[in-house]
């Protein structure tokens, strides 16, 4: 009998100490960096007059733990598209569900200017919805179109048209500088109160994906396989989708899009743990709240004093993953050779 890996147990367990680094090393570093006293005294003795408390508290704290979640959604949802479609290439932000909810984002700015934190959120998870529902549809009418390559350019190809129609829009509409962020995240921008607001979220799509591990686990083994083993595929299916769309939603509302996050780390996640989903999901939401983290400190030194997007910084990592993956494995489904 094989013996189990023990990667998966040692990256969970290493975890609360590794997020404890990351996000204290995102708190003292940056365009003004800020020493151990100075970030205790913020946290036990908060002075609203000393401005690196005010920089601690209300900037670099928040960043940090938004980093965090919107990795966590990302890497949790590109685990969960990957394994129920079998397509290495998915994820939220090649397969159209970022650009749905920005578009949509888009929209709710247009509709209601005057619109709450929550309504933003609400719009951003129906745009997820839509954008998994328009390349899904699209792509199952093609010949071959849910193939990993064909899926990808196809989503592409959506996001890139959902894209140009929210920026003529926005044009029109004169809320360009608005809707910029949503296209161009910015995690110093971060509204504190938005966490708030996504934590119940978080906590539901968290959950409805840990539940899920076992049936994505035997889903990614093959539609056959599953509906052999007595499993109904279409409610994991739409089950599944869900969660992608509330994780998604939830980060597009934080901070807007994030691309590439959702293809690299479930990856890497699957090179250390193995195919269980069991410890893939977690593991993933883990590796991706530590790789935004730190992408968000690389992102303050590129172009110091300039602070570089951070969905630049992901995609200078992301871009050539996804051509080696491209290259490397063509047309096949994930799990074949």
């Amino acid at each position: 009998m094989k013996k189990k890996s023990p990667v998966p147990v040692m990256i969970l367990l290493a975890a609360p100490w590794v997020i404890g680094l990351v996000v204290f090393a995102s708190i003292v570093y940056g365009s003004k960096n800020i020493d151990f006293e100075t970030i205790r005294q913020s946290l036990t003795q908060f002075d609203v007059g000393n401005v690196n408390h005010q920089i601690i508290v209300h900037s670099r704290i928040p960043r940090a733990i938004g980093a965090l979640l919107i990795g966590a959604f990302l890497g949790i949802s590109g685990a969960i598209m990957q394994g129920m479609t079998r397509n290495f290439l998915a994820s939220p932000a090649i397969i159209g569900v970022s650009d749905g909810s920005a578009f949509m984002i888009t929209l709710c700015m247009i509709l209601l200017p005057n619109a709450s934190s929550m309504a933003l959120m609400v719009f951003s998870f129906i745009g997820s919805a839509f954008g998994i529902l328009l390349v899904f549809g699209i792509a199952s009418m093609l010949p071959n179109g849910l193939s990993p390559v064909k899926m990808a350019l196809i989503g592409t190809i959506i996001g890139t048209f959902l894209s140009s129609v929210s920026a003529a829009l926005a044009n029109y509409y004169q809320i360009s500088q608005d809707i910029s962020f949503w296209y161009n995240a910015r995690l110093h921008q971060l509204n504190p109160t938005h966490i708030k607001i996504v934590i119940p979220f978080a906590i539901i799509g968290i959950l409805g994906a840990v539940l899920l591990s076992k049936s994505i686990t035997i889903l990614s083994l093959g539609e056959e396989v599953a509906i052999g083993l007595g499993q109904n595929t279409t409610t994991i299916k739409i089950l599944g989708m869900g969660v992608v769309v509330i994780l998604t939603g939830a980060s597009v509302a934080l901070v807007g899009k994030v691309g590439f996050v959702g293809l690299v780390i479930p990856h890497i996640v699957r090179m250390l743990v193995g195919i269980d989903y069991k410890w893939i999901i977690p593991c993933a939401g883990v590796m991706g709240g530590v790789f935004l983290v730190l992408a968000d400190i690389l992102g303050r030194f590129l172009n110091h004093p300039f602070e570089t997007p951070i969905g630049v910084v992901t995609s200078l990592i992301g871009v050539p993953f996804f051509l080696y993956l491209a290259r490397k494995k063509g047309g096949a489904k994930h799990g074949q050779a």
